[in-house]
Order: C-alpha cells, then sequence, then structure tokens
C-alpha cells in the first residue's frame, strides 16, 4: 500500500474527503518526523514507538570490493511496533 492508497482507504473508513484526509495524514507524520528529528520519542499506544538512535562510529566492509570502510557516527530513526500491531500481524 502506498501513501496514496492509504488516503482512499482511511478517507473511506471515516467517511472524509480525500482532500482532508491528505492534510491530516502529511500533518500526522510531519509532527512525528519532526518530534523525532528533535530527540523525541512519540508513542501510540497499541501502535508503536517512533524515537531516534545514536550510531556510534564503526568499520564496515564493502560487499562488492571487501574493502574495509569507516562509517560515521550518526543518529537513525527507529520504529518498533506495539504490540496489538505485533498480534494482528502474527494472526
Amino acid at each position: 500500500m502506498n501513501k496514496k492508497e492509504l488516503i482512499a482507504e482511511v478517507a473511506e473508513k471515516t467517511g472524509t474527503t480525500k482532500v482532508a484526509t491528505k492534510e491530516i495524514l502529511e500533518g500526522i507524520l510531519e509532527s512525528v518526523m519532526q518530534a523525532v528529528a528533535d530527540g523525541d520519542k512519540v508513542s501510540i499506544p497499541g501502535f508503536g514507538v517512533f524515537e531516534s538512535k545514536y550510531r556510534p562510529a564503526h568499520s564496515g566492509r564493502n560487499p562488492r570490493t571487501k574493502e574495509l570502510v569507516e562509517i560515521p557516527a550518526h543518529t537513525t530513526p527507529v520504529f518498533k511496533a506495539g504490540k496489538e500491531f505485533k498480534d494482528k500481524v502474527n494472526k
């Protein structure tokens, strides 16, 4: 499912227009991304938790050339699925 299909499905389930649903979805996604970028944790009970995680610098290997490369330290977004989400997927 892509973003367009998600918007159409949510609009149908909620009885709102696709335009209104798109604005709401984009607002939610932007808010989540900004909060995680600011170092905050976004928790949606039953769905999951969005947060950022610091990854220290380390060595890696180029799979093509087998050459060692240094991977710089960076922060990456992480999503941990909640119990209800995991249960639904594992049915």
